[in-house]
């Protein structure tokens, strides 16, 4: 066989997964380039580096179709399913294990894998093309990295994977090469001496754009934080679900540990600790934007935390991929009267978890009828509409026409605006476009009444018109504009030092929660550059939760909010904590054959109610994405997820 020749990509898939015939390799012409002759040109080189990293999932387009989506922060059209938003079916209930999945981890990132190996193996010092000994042991240093990395995205999806630390011979037997799955802990335990190993390689960030992106020792950091987190959580420590502590591989060793281990959770702390202390020495910090007075300005802060570069001043970033479509998600967010598909919206549960603007929750809960139950002493209203503007002090000038950079104050949503949308908190604002909004690129108030300019039409297709009433607005850049073909570059952020504060948080409050001041530290951190009260008994601060189940609960609602539509932490933080509940029956929003503004629930025409627009139906085999029965049909090692 001949083994140095490679032949583009086909080379490099790895058969615990895909087990393709390897004929091709037999067959292939001489005069094909060798690796030997990629690994003696340096620009050869770092093209194949470049091509391990271009399975990072893109934190806009590729994961929030097939990924994100699932959770209850976003809303797709329904109207969307035939055109290639399978998403909209799966929530609805329609997925076995043939099914395709879009995402397609288990296809994509073990070719990429492979592809690190063999770069590993053959990366080599070219002197005479100023790549030194030191460059070597970064580079496979990076390699090493995205293996790790891959690795935590496949088992984070799927639970059980085969997890291979070599490169494979493709003269071995096919017994030999179709091996089965990992038990989880020994999967997790692997990947993170990986990732601590290669923490003391790489630097801690880069300073000059042209390497943005390529692999720190905070990226590898922040992978392990997150990762730990979720191996400490109910889902996979402790969970005595038969379905998951009789899961066995073929060698008929357990797959999930069903005993709780209080220990995962100080593993997590530790984890997210050094991450913090790491990445601070280091310069990084929370982005903020001050007033004129010095105070931070939530909404800039909150709004432009998405869109400012790392080398402009954004040293929150973590964990960025450098190049992203986010044109796709613009273009289905972007209100129809502007020429948008205007379907990509929210749930009305994420409009009901933001704060009000004292930091109180409006909405505590809801009753057995799934209506919501209203925090009274916040000041929240349902019913009516404002008779004065909401002003505050904010450079923000997304909220009206009179608004200027200029002003110290300025006005976030006028008089008459539906009571839901008032003395909201700053993140609400900057997340959410609701009818009545100000949409500053098209100088005019958002319409989305049926028949309206960005409301379903009279007549005719309705599903480019957003369905509960909402449109997504967080990283929708303030100055993109469909018309002209205006987007504005933005980085792609797949961890951030946001997430750090609330994971370290979490996790110390599962483990010590008598640490109570530790704990409200990085909470108020986060409540602080969001411009609501911070918990404590000082001036200004409101009452900190009592005991360690009031403050998981307000851990969790901080982080639904701050973390609102942002990739893959929702639907995780569903799936860890064990909360599936929340993905299934009636999703509702305002009535989208409203054509009055009026709230009366009696009459249909109102549009300002609350109305059924989907029934979600995921049930508990949704914890993980299904193994393809194709994959399982070619490898009788491996055995599908749980209740798949």
């Amino acid at each position: 066989m001949k083994n140095n020749i490679l032949k583009y990509t086909v080379f490099l898939f790895i058969l615990i997964f895909t087990v393709p015939s390897c004929d091709f390799l037999d067959n292939a012409p001489d005069g094909e380039i060798t690796l030997e002759m990629i690994f003696n040109d340096k620009n050869r080189t770092e093209e194949w580096l470049a091509a391990i990293y271009s399975e990072v999932p893109d934190p806009y387009t590729h994961m929030m179709k097939n990924y994100d989506a699932y959770a209850d922060d976003y809303s797709p059209s329904a109207g969307w399913e035939p055109f290639d938003w399978d998403v909209i079916s799966k929530i609805k209930g329609n997925w076995n294990s043939e099914s395709p999945w879009n995402g397609n981890f288990w296809g994509n990132l073990p070719v990429r894998i492979r592809s690190a190996y063999i770069f590993i193996n053959n990366v080599k010092p070219l002197p005479d093309q100023l790549v030194y000994e030191k460059d070597v042991q970064i580079m496979k240093a990076e390699a090493r990295f995205l293996i790790a990395y891959y690795y935590y995205l496949l088992v984070n999806t799927y639970g059980a994977i085969p997890l291979q630390t070599w490169l494979s011979d493709f003269d071995e037997s096919t017994d030999a090469l179709m091996i089965g799955q990992t038990p989880y802990d020994q999967a997790i335990n692997w990947i993170d001496n990986e990732l601590k190993e290669v923490a003391k390689i790489l630097p801690p960030k880069y300073l000059e754009p042209r390497l943005y992106g390529r692999a720190t020792s905070v990226m590898a950091q922040a992978v392990r934080a997150r990762m730990l987190l979720f191996a400490a959580s109910p889902l996979v420590n402790g969970n005595t679900d038969p379905d998951y502590a009789n899961f066995v591989n073929d060698k008929d060793e357990k797959i999930f540990n069903s005993v709780y281990d209080a220990q995962k959770w100080k593993r997590a702390v530790d984890a997210n600790k050094e991450l913090i202390d790491l990445a601070e020495a280091n310069g990084y910090k929370l982005y903020v934007e001050l007033n004129d007075d010095g105070t931070i300005d939530p909404f800039m802060s909150y709004c432009n935390m998405s869109f400012v570069e790392f080398h402009q001043g954004n040293t929150e970033i973590l964990f960025p991929r450098p190049s992203t479509d986010y044109s796709y998600m613009e273009g289905h967010a972007a209100p129809r009267g502007s020429q948008g598909q205007g379907g990509l919206g929210v749930t009305q549960s994420l409009v009901d978890a933001f704060f009000m603007n004292n930091g109180l929750p409006a909405i505590s809960g809801y009753d057995a009828a799934r209506k919501p139950i209203i925090n009274t002493v916040s000041g929240y209203k349902e019913k009516g509409f404002s008779v004065v503007p909401d002003r505050r002090k904010t450079k923000w000038i997304e909220g009206s026409p009179d608004a200027s950079a200029a002003q110290e104050v300025n006005t976030v949503v006028p008089a008459g605006t539906f009571n839901m949308y008032v003395n909201r908190e700053a993140r609400f604002y900057v997340s959410v476009y609701f009818n009545g909004a100000w949409y500053k690129e098209s100088n005019r108030y958002l319409d989305f009444y049926r028949g309206g300019v960005d409301g379903g039409p009279l007549t005719g297709s309705v599903w480019d018109a957003p369905q509960n009433g909402y449109l997504l607005r967080k990283r929708m850049h303030p100055r993109t504009n469909i018309k002209n073909g205006t987007r504005p570059y933005r980085p792609g952020i797949l961890y951030r030092l946001a997430e750090a504060y609330l994971n370290y948080a979490e996790a110390l409050n599962e483990w010590d929660p008598a640490q109570t001041t530790e704990i409200l530290t990085y909470v108020n951190k986060v409540r602080e550059r969001a411009g609501i009260p911070t918990y404590g008994s000082g001036v200004d601060q409101i009452p900190a939760p009592s005991g360690q189940e009031a403050m998981r609960e307000a851990i969790r609602r901080e982080r639904r909010v701050e973390f609102n539509c942002e990739y893959a932490i929702r639907y995780d933080d569903i799936r860890r904590w064990k909360q599936m509940d929340l993905l299934k029956g009636d999703f509702d929003g305002m009535n989208f054959d409203g054509t009055k503004k009026s709230d009366n629930e009696a009459d249909p025409l109102s549009y300002y109610f609350r109305k059924v627009y989907i029934t979600r139906a995921f049930s508990d085999k949704n914890y993980w994405i299904p193994i393809h029965q194709n994959q399982l049909d070619k490898n009788p090692n491996l055995r599908q997820i749980p209740k798949w």
